[in-house]
């Protein structure tokens, strides 16, 4: 938690992925310490949702129906926040999916770019541009979506996901290093299995997702906001030595 009330009132954070599973809780979290959260998702019916529920609890929200994929459409997404709202101080890259489950050797160019596109390029994008922004303010803090797939390799079901989240921690810690000494925090966070529309999503089988089950030594998949409520702590000034590191959430285990 902050070591200043009302630390996260009146600030701006933008969301992607925020229309369910991890990015919606995120957003919510964020919503509950008056945050101002700019909600960002392809799902358009699911980014208007949580920004409503955020409007509910009496925050302001922005819903942006956006292709992370797309550079074009990114670079509009962080000058709309940054013209409802007049800056950006945190960006939670929340976006991400396996796409499917395939064996090594069925990995085909489709999904291996499909994956990387979304996953890679949907983080890279972001970055790059509220990175301007925020080192002319000379403070942003950038929380990015790893995973625990990239220390096991993914091996039988997502050796594609692994390797992008792999690229997604690599990139996190080289954009913290490289702007250190500038006002720039960044950080990623790497789950075990959470309980959240991706397994569906990812066409995961019963049999694999009790085997992620059967790894963790807690014997629960953890919850959206569990992982939000770090994002939190990552961007708050109890925070400001920490950047360039990923954080494992997994309950002890985490196969992927």
């Amino acid at each position: 938690m902050p070591k200043t009330p009302d630390y996260f009132a009146g600030k701006t954070i933008i969301i992607t992925g925020a229309a369910s599973g991890i990015g919606r809780a995120t957003a919510l979290i964020f919503a509950r310490v008056k945050a101002n959260v700019v909600c960002a998702d392809i799902d358009e019916n699911g980014v208007k949702e949580t920004a409503e529920k955020i409007n509910a609890i009496g925050s302001q929200a922005l819903a942006l129906t956006i292709d992370v994929t797309k550079r074009g459409a990114v670079r509009d997404m962080v000058q709309l926040a940054i013209d409802g709202f007049g800056t950006v101080h945190f960006l939670f890259n929340s976006a991400g999916a396996a796409i499917r489950r395939a064996k090594f050797l069925e990995i085909d160019d489709d999904l291996f770019d499909r994956t990387f596109d979304l996953n890679v390029k949907g983080t890279l994008y972001p970055m790059q541009a509220v990175l301007p922004h925020m080192l002319g303010n000379k403070f942003g803090v950038i929380v990015n979506m790893g995973s625990m797939s990239h220390r096991r390799g993914g091996p039988g079901s997502s050796v594609h996901y692994a390797a992008a989240k792999g690229a997604v921690v690599t990139m996190t810690m080289g954009v913290a290093r490289e702007f250190a000494t500038q006002g720039i925090r960044a950080l990623s966070i790497s789950p075990g299995p959470i309980r959240t529309p991706f397994q569906a999503a990812a066409s995961s089988s019963p049999e694999l997702v009790q085997r992620f089950l059967d790894d963790v030594p807690m014997k629960r998949f953890g919850e959206p906001e569990e992982i939000g409520e770090l994002v939190l702590f990552m961007c708050s000034d109890a925070c400001e030595f920490m950047t360039a590191d990923t954080v494992y959430v997994n309950g002890g285990g985490g196969w992927r």
